[in-house]
């Protein structure tokens, strides 16, 4: 990860002016075709959408629905409403569920961490159907649980009638919201994430494969899921951490699973070919403020910041710091007071928000009125 040099911010109050006489040509080309519904690409860390198309479609998940299964159940465990060592005893119901099965046995007493992992590695409906049943007494139930935990990612364009992905009329998500889902997942449980990238699972006797591709064939490839159904087509969502950045892609409704795979190949090779991700950390600077007991204030970013821009603008790009219109004292510690903005050839291409990084106290009257006044 490169971060943001300090020498090379400009300290401006409302506007900017592009210093870089450097001429460079940079072509970003379309993204190319893809033979599926639906699909997107974005940067995990600075959540920029690089390429899509219909990514606010409404389709069928298939089992993509599992991501939001096991983002409750991981949620749970984190809040201590649920242990890994839970053991869930099998009904009649999750036994008999029909399609992809880890082959648990009714009446059976299993670990929650054996039916995650069957769920996630085998796509086993059984398994979901068991976690649903232990978590919330009824699949209904749970589906409650994930339509809410969807609303709060900002999911707004999917609902989840149950925890397998079997066909159900009123069940449907999109790219877009499928995206943000496998990102919340990355960067919400790093503890659990790894099982997306577990090859293959044993369970009673029966080894069953991933049936993501990806992870055989491209080793930068570390998740996500596949789905499939008459209805919904072939799904897969995935990962990929590749020269310093991280893109999370979606393709809905492919025509089968090798074009699944192919697809998604070639929009992650697309993004990390000609994007790059930059990383802000620490940035710290004084900048002159009015009304106030002192002549210039600390700013700064809040957290670190990621932006994306085209593979290479970065070293040819101007930083900018814009301050708010008519900005003065009082200010308190955390109040934001303006921008960063990243500027290439005049036209900014990444804004990050600056903080008040300490308080600023308001000068007295007869200070504030000699200020006004020129003197």
């Amino acid at each position: 990860m490169r971060f943001l040099p300090l020498s090379k911010l400009l300290i401006l109050s409302i506007a900017s002016i592009a210093l870089n006489t450097q001429a460079a040509i940079f072509i970003t080309p379309k993204a190319p075709g893809i033979s599926a519904a639906a699909y997107t690409v974005l940067d995990f860390n600075s959540g920029k959408t690089l390429a899509s198309s219909n990514a606010h479609e409404k389709r069928a998940p298939a089992s993509l629905t599992k991501l939001m299964t096991a983002y409750v159940v991981f949620q749970l465990i984190n809040d201590g409403r649920a242990s890994l060592e839970d053991e869930v005893r099998i009904s009649k119901k999750a036994w008999k569920t029909g399609g992809s099965k880890s082959f648990v046995e009714v009446g059976k007493n299993i670990k929650l961490e054996t039916l995650l992992k069957g769920m996630i590695i085998q796509s086993g409906n059984d398994s979901a159907v068991a976690l649903a049943e232990h978590i919330a007494g009824t699949e209904g139930t749970f589906a409650t649980y994930m339509n809410e935990y969807a609303r709060e990612l900002g999911m707004n364009n999917s609902r989840f009638e149950n925890a397998s992905g079997l066909p159900h009329a009123d069940q449907h998500t999109t790219a877009a919201d499928m995206a943000l889902l496998a990102a919340a997942t990355i960067r919400d449980f790093p503890q659990f994430y790894p099982w997306y990238s577990q090859k293959e699972f044993t369970y009673h006797g029966i080894k069953q494969r991933n049936r993501n591709k990806l992870l055989w064939s491209d080793h930068t490839v570390d998740g996500l899921k596949t789905g499939f159904t008459k209805k919904a087509g072939y799904n897969l969502v995935a990962s990929a951490n590749r020269v310093g950045m991280r893109l999370v892609s979606v393709v809905l409704g492919s025509t089968g699973t090798e074009a699944r795979t192919a697809q998604t190949q070639k929009i992650l090779d697309y993004g990390f070919r000609f994007f790059e991700t930059q990383h802000l950390k620490g940035i710290t600077k004084e900048v002159p403020i009015a009304s106030a007991t002192k002549d210039t204030l600390k700013v700064g970013t809040s957290s670190q910041a990621s932006f994306t821009l085209a593979r290479g603008q970065f070293k040819l790009s101007d930083q900018v710091i814009q301050l708010n219109s008519g900005l003065s004292a009082p200010i308190k510690k955390g109040d934001s007071i303006g921008k960063l903005l990243i500027q290439f050839e005049g036209k900014t291409t990444a804004s990050v928000p600056l903080v008040a990084l300490e308080d600023a106290e308001q000068a007295g009257f007869f200070s504030r009125m000699l200020e006004k006044v020129g003197l």
